[in-house]
């Protein structure tokens, strides 16, 4: 069954660019965005992986590790790594996992239970699945998964869009509207009652309609 939002993302023992690593434990009390792609050496992901890596700091920043997937052995990760750099200008910073069983694919329900043999005799089409993003809480818990077609490269900048989102929303009991941005206001959550609410905004709250209370956004802090 594929995974939803709120189940626990599964642990995994892998081979990476940067060493053997078990999940969880590689995770610690940081976020997480893994996010996958069907094959090594195709164009569409040559953009997001150099991307990936010219923002990786603005992930750094909120306390998001970073870890990329397919089913490519790690040396060729390593070979398509400089590729990477010469064309896009960063080289992955981040580590990369070689899921040459498909195990941490099939975890994720990016593959089917059944796959097996040579990845390396696979096509991207027969990994079109594998266009995955998640992003992990330090609880260990799925707060976001997307999933993008082949011909459609990923927007790196919306999910940091929604882990900003996401990190306020864990400390404060606030909604954020369409098109929020980080400083826009937010909505107080519709479990809080006036009476709560009254409490942690003294100075009351923007309400076109009952339902609807605006406020500014509250100051959120993210452990280093």
């Amino acid at each position: 069954m594929a995974l939803q939002i709120g189940d626990t993302a599964p642990d995994f023992e892998a081979d990476t660019t940067e060493g053997r690593i078990k999940f969880h434990d590689w995770l610690g009390d940081s976020w997480a965005v893994l996010f996958s792609h069907p094959r090594d050496f195709t164009p569409v992901c040559t953009t997001e992986l150099g991307y990936l890596a010219k923002i990786k700091p603005d992930f750094d920043s909120r306390n998001v590790k970073v870890i990329g997937l397919s089913v490519d052995p790690v040396e060729n990760h390593e070979k398509w790594s400089k590729d990477i750099e010469e064309t896009q200008g960063y080289a992955p910073n981040y580590p990369m996992i070689g899921d040459v069983d498909f195990n941490v694919s099939k975890l994720y329900g990016m593959l089917p239970a059944s796959t097996s043999g040579d990845p390396l005799v696979r096509t991207p089409a027969d990994n079109q699945t594998v266009r995955n993003v998640f992003v992990i809480g330090p609880d260990k818990k799925i707060k976001l998964v997307l999933v993008y077609p082949m011909t459609t490269g990923r927007n790196f900048d919306e999910v940091l869009r929604v882990i900003d989102s996401l990190q306020l929303t864990a400390n404060h009991k606030v909604a954020t509207p369409a098109q929020w941005q980080q400083g826009d206001n937010v909505i107080i959550a519709g479990s809080v009652s006036n009476e709560e609410a009254e409490k942690t905004y003294p100075d009351g709250w923007e309400s076109p309609k009952p339902y609807i209370r605006i406020v500014p956004q509250p100051d959120v802090k993210v452990k280093a």
